[in-house]
């Protein structure tokens, strides 16, 4: 709770027209999520946090409304009609739907001679079924309400190949292909789609724990150092923000430049 409050507090809020807004963020309990979450709540929006672990969510839905936060919680597997009616209700009783995050993910990665049919059908579902549905119904509400934005969490997997990477990769790359499609259709509904692509941003290491594993794998990223889950949040609040009214259908690599290189340094191809 005390390291999500401290990143809280450290965050500037930047887009006063946000305030009063709701955001839903799926999969926002712990990691990428928790920090889009905790940015879009100190930019003031009312937001729906959601997990799969009661005890995650609820923790984290504590530590935001310590800091004076509105936010509420909904506890569930994605994948579970009765979860999504939940996300939608929670909004409902909010009164609006400005913003909806799709950043809950399923995230295993195999060479392809492992690669099952259950596992390929279960990232499928998660990674790419849930957020078009979500997206498709969230677009339906604020449509009617002139405005809104929806931000597909995607990954530099998406657009580079990782090795290994099946299927993972695979269904990033059709949410951005979602975010482009969407972005076009829901242009004159007033409605801006877009994507973000987190590039190394570790979810369970810490610089006190695990400070030469992430200075060694920092030293392949062009800045040198690793991402973190407020970055992803930064980014995700100037989207939503009117600072990016003509902004849609992109995605954008917060990667520290892992995208822009052709190979990582002393290992010249």
């Amino acid at each position: 709770m005390a390291e999500l409050q401290k990143t809280y507090n450290s965050m500037p809020a930047r887009y006063p027209e946000l305030r009063g807004q709701v955001a839903v963020v799926t999969g926002s309990s712990r990691g990428i999520g928790a920090g889009i979450a905790a940015r879009l709540a100190r930019e003031g929006m009312r937001v729906v946090v959601h997990g799969l672990d009661a005890d995650e969510t609820t923790h984290t839905t504590a530590a935001l409304h310590a800091c004076g936060a509105d936010v509420r919680a909904v506890i569930g597997d994605v994948r579970d009609a009765a979860v999504i009616e939940g996300l939608f209700d929670a909004a409902a009783h909010c009164g609006r739907l400005d913003l909806w995050v799709n950043n809950a993910a399923l995230l295993k990665r195999f060479h392809s001679d492992a690669l099952t049919a259950a596992e390929l059908d279960a990232q499928l579902d998660v990674n790419v079924r849930v957020p078009t549905l979500c997206a498709v119904r969230a677009a339906h509400l604020m449509r009617s309400q002139g405005s809104g934005n929806i931000i597909n969490i995607s990954s530099v997997g998406g657009l580079r190949a990782q090795f290994p990477g099946l299927p993972y990769g695979l269904t990033k790359g059709a949410l951005d292909a979602l975010t482009r499609g969407l972005a076009i259709d829901l242009g004159d509904a007033g409605i801006r789609v877009n994507a973000v692509a987190p590039g190394w941003t570790p979810h369970s290491v810490t610089p006190e724990t695990d400070g030469d594993y992430l200075r060694e794998v920092s030293a392949y990223v062009p800045l040198r150092t690793w991402g973190t889950a407020a970055d992803i949040g930064a980014m995700v609040a100037f989207l939503a923000s009117p600072d990016a009214r003509y902004i849609t259908g992109q995605t954008f690599y917060v990667d520290g430049g892992l995208t822009a290189q052709l190979h990582p340094p002393t290992l010249a191809i």
